[in-house]
């Protein structure tokens, strides 16, 4: 196995151990991740022509914070990850018809680690909470999909291609 492609959270000794960035030279970094939710027709519906309201708030401007918030903490909810200062985080949210909402996350940092993480951390949240604030309406409701779309300015670029 060549270095590049070894796991980069092992020690030599086969161990858990947070990635030494300290030599690094800081960079402009850029990740974008998406995540897919099936909400169904009939939430859609709901949501088609604005947000839909509810309790805690209109849905998809809840998931927005609920994302930047996400991408934020990152490194509290995932072991090892460095806890970064963002430079900045956008959310946005977009229906794909026939049935289901499209989230992207965008996270930058001018830092020595990616944000990658951070991307799909966000994106996470923000499905997340699209689910819980729809589950009243239905437990149909399918995240699909969270992947990395894109990431920039770190040893490796990366660009998914659809």
């Amino acid at each position: 196995m060549s270095d590049s492609s070894k796991l980069t959270h092992l020690n030599a000794a086969g161990q858990p151990a947070m990635v030494d960035v300290g030599g690094k030279t800081a960079t402009r970094r850029v990740a974008r991740a998406r995540s897919i939710v099936v909400v169904g027709s009939e939430i859609l519906k709901l949501v088609q022509d604005g947000d839909l309201p509810t309790r805690k708030g209109p849905v998809f401007q809840t998931a927005i914070l609920a994302g930047i918030m996400g991408a934020k903490r990152t490194s509290e909810l995932i072991p090892l990850c460095h806890p970064l200062g963002l430079d900045d985080c956008q959310v946005r949210i977009e229906v794909q018809q026939p049935d289901a909402v499209i989230i992207e996350c965008t996270a930058s940092v001018t830092g020595k680690t990616g944000v990658e993480m951070e991307a799909l951390t966000g994106a996470s949240v923000a499905a997340l909470t699209i689910y819980d604030m729809c589950k009243a309406l239905s437990h149909n409701i399918i995240i699909q999909e969270t992947r990395l779309l894109e990431k920039t300015g770190g040893k490796q670029d990366f660009h998914h291609a659809d």
